[in-house]
């Protein structure tokens, strides 16, 4: 086809993804999502509450006083400021 998108390779790109978005439906339990969603709930809280103690902390900071990881906390901070809580 010379340059570009190869068509079929996108079709079994797809398609693969299709089945694997299938098996992960297949195993998600809406209790586990519920806690999953509290869980994620209270590390919000958390952030927010370090955030309000200290103003001029680092991500880094964050991520060491809570226990998570860099990756996690600008997760969390970019979340906050979405919603426009911190």
């Amino acid at each position: 086809m010379g340059e570009g998108v190869d068509p079929t390779h996108m079709c079994q790109t797809l398609v693969h993804k299709v089945a694997q978005s299938r098996q992960l439906m297949a195993v998600t339990d809406p209790d586990i999502l519920i806690l999953f969603e509290s869980w994620l709930d209270e590390l919000e809280y958390e952030v927010a509450a370090y955030l309000k103690q200290h103003p001029q902390g680092t991500t880094g900071d964050l991520a060491e006083s809570l226990g998570l990881s860099k990756r996690g906390a600008d997760f969390l901070l970019a979340k906050l400021q979405r919603q426009k809580e911190v």
